[in-house]
């Protein structure tokens, strides 16, 4: 089977095993379905998110004019204590800046590589935690903003990690941990303002499962611009990273833009 597309971060669904969907020109296809087949992903070039020329993609998917113009993608984003919408300040688009950041945020725990602190959108709960290949996550405040889940990460990450180390995360080197008691260790550490949205009753872990056969015990990262054409054997599918049984890893959100060919055995 060949398929053609421009990548885009695969959707996922949260089941007893994560179900993976990636966009293919006029269809979806289920990853999952996948496992243990041969896949050949060819380089062809790029097409910009936002403007769908073909051009160079800078990050995110998009062309280097359309990340510095796309209100989607401002500082804020990366780091939420930025946010000023609440305040009627504008980045970049105000409208689109408080239809994203004067929503229910969550500040939550996940375990990765490691216990990690983040920050996302109530609506994004599991998707972001799948997207980081955490294998439990808890909440710990529902904030009716962004800037203050982005000052309460600011505070916890103080006292733990808010990176992911993608290398353990996929060998599934993964430090066991008792989220409940991590969480009632840092309770005291939230802002004065946000203290009163700390979840007192939310002891609920959330676990995923993810789509693996077989966990590398070495990861190579594919980088397209390098290798253009690659073929492998899929043994899983975790974060939003292909697996395969080469140690080869490929990360489809960081090639977001690319234009590929697949070829499936």
């Amino acid at each position: 089977m060949q398929y053609q597309t421009v990548l885009k971060k695969m959707k996922t669904e949260l089941k007893d095993v994560v179900q993976y969907y990636l966009d293919v020109e006029n269809d979806i296809l289920n990853v999952n379905q996948l496992l243990n087949r041969k896949i050949e992903i060819s380089f062809e070039g790029y097409q910009c998110l936002g403007c769908e020329k073909e051009k160079k993609i800078f990050r995110q998917g998009l062309c280097y004019d359309c990340f510095y113009k796309s209100a989607a993608v401002g500082d804020w984003v990366m780091k939420p204590e930025l946010s000023t919408a609440h305040l009627g300040i504008e980045d970049r688009d105000l409208e689109y800046e408080k239809e994203v950041q004067l929503k229910p945020h969550i500040v939550y725990l996940a375990l990765s590589s490691n216990v990690k602190v983040g920050v996302t959108r109530k609506t994004q709960v599991p998707t972001r935690w799948i997207d980081q290949g955490a294998t439990k996550a808890i909440e710990i405040v529902e904030v009716p903003n962004r800037y203050l889940a982005g000052i309460t990460e600011v505070a916890l990450k103080e006292f733990v990690a808010d990176k992911t180390n993608w290398q353990k995360m996929l060998k599934n080197d993964v430090l066991d941990a008792d989220l409940i008691e991590e969480r009632e260790k840092l309770k005291k550490y939230i802002p004065e303002e946000a203290q009163s949205y700390f979840l007192a009753n939310n002891g609920k872990i959330t676990e995923i499962e993810y789509p693996v056969l077989q966990y590398p015990a070495k990861v190579k990262s594919l980088n397209l611009e390098k290798t253009p054409v690659y073929s492998g054997t899929l043994i899983g599918v975790k974060g939003q990273y292909l697996l395969f049984e080469d140690g080869t890893v490929f990360n489809v959100r960081n090639s977001e833009g690319y234009k590929v060919l697949l070829n499936v055995n």
